[in-house]
């Protein structure tokens, strides 16, 4: 079982939860920007919800299918067809041998997901699959998709078997509580060096509007606004950051350390975007608009537990409708 790129994207690569525990030898984790729309592709269609999918961006690849295939996208709407035939997000889809799939325009959102059931075969590295361009290993040859790449996925027997009379069927259930939210929003708790900002400049963090800058990527986002100050605060040496680290650079402006973030830093932490803030904040494109909303830990934890609820309900009913499905 395979896929065939016809036409590659922009930067299309394999990516899962990432790779932890190896921050002290100086690799980052990497992994998908959005982790819960990976998350929801892959139980869409029966998976682990920790299996590598396919990271999109528009212009996004062009896809055609080498055998009958289990699919389901998730994250951005980038306008997907089969054969030309939109295709919608959210659902299990039943694509056909032939059939190409495509992404013709960006109407909302910064990238999309792609899951095949039983997942793609992929080069593990450090106990994961996801794609580390810089050291060249993961997912697919270390690097992102090119042009007649071929991706073998591990074979499902009884979706291959199945008669389908058209090039796609989009199968009846889908996730219905889950979608883009249009609240800029972005909630974050208070970082280690917060205290350091002066009380316009924090002022100014949590009332003013910032705009995501054209150099962001999957290190970083930047910010242009208002610039903050800090009190006097003595040398600071590096110290570990994480995913969503929002740091204070020395113009004044900011930056949200995002999936292939560096391993440590030597700028004031002044904040930290909760996990479910993350999936909110990968979606925006450059040029958006973002406010920041101050949170506690107890909120943060009740949002994640409250997400993780809604994927352990979702995960059991997929379960349970395609079961039945391929015993009629």
């Amino acid at each position: 079982m395979s896929l065939r790129i016809i036409k590659n994207g922009l930067s299309d690569t394999f990516q899962d939860l990432g790779r932890y525990g190896f921050q002290h030898l100086g690799i980052n984790p990497g992994g998908a920007m959005d982790g819960y729309a990976m998350k929801w592709a892959n139980v869409l269609v029966g998976n682990n919800p920790d299996q590598a999918v396919l990271e999109m961006h528009f212009p996004a690849a062009e896809i055609g299918f080498e055998t009958n295939t289990l699919i389901a996208l998730t994250g951005g709407n980038l306008d997907a067809t089969i054969n030309e035939v939109p295709v919608p997000l959210l659902h299990p889809v039943i694509i056909a041998k032939g059939a190409v799939l495509k992404f013709r325009r960006q109407l909302k959102g910064a990238r999309v997901y792609l899951a095949v059931a039983g997942g793609y075969q992929l080069d593990n590295w450090l106990d994961s699959d996801s794609t580390h361009i810089q050291v060249k290993a993961g997912g697919y040859k270390g690097r992102a998709l090119r042009k007649n790449d071929q991706v073998l996925m591990h074979a499902m027997t009884q979706i291959n078997a199945l008669q389908i009379k058209s090039d796609h069927e989009v199968l009846p259930w889908f996730a219905g509580n889950i979608s883009i939210e249009q609240d800029a929003r972005i909630p974050f708790l208070m970082g280690a060096e917060y205290h350091y900002l002066d009380t316009i400049s924090k002022q100014k963090m949590e009332k003013g509007a910032f705009a995501i800058l054209p150099n962001s990527n999957r290190m970083g986002y930047r910010l242009k606004g208002d610039q903050l100050q800090m009190n006097p605060i003595h040398e600071m040496i590096s110290s570990g950051v994480t995913r969503g680290t929002i740091q204070l650079l020395p113009d004044g402006q900011m930056i949200i350390l995002m999936a292939d973030h560096q391993t440590t830093g030597g700028y004031p932490r002044i904040g930290h975007i909760t996990t479910t803030g993350i999936a909110k904040l990968a979606q925006m494109n450059a040029g958006e608009i973002l406010f920041f909303k101050k949170t506690t830990l107890e909120k943060a934890e009740a949002d994640l537990l409250l997400q993780e609820t809604n994927l352990q309900q979702l995960r059991h009913a997929c379960k349970f409708r395609l079961e039945a499905f391929f015993k009629n």
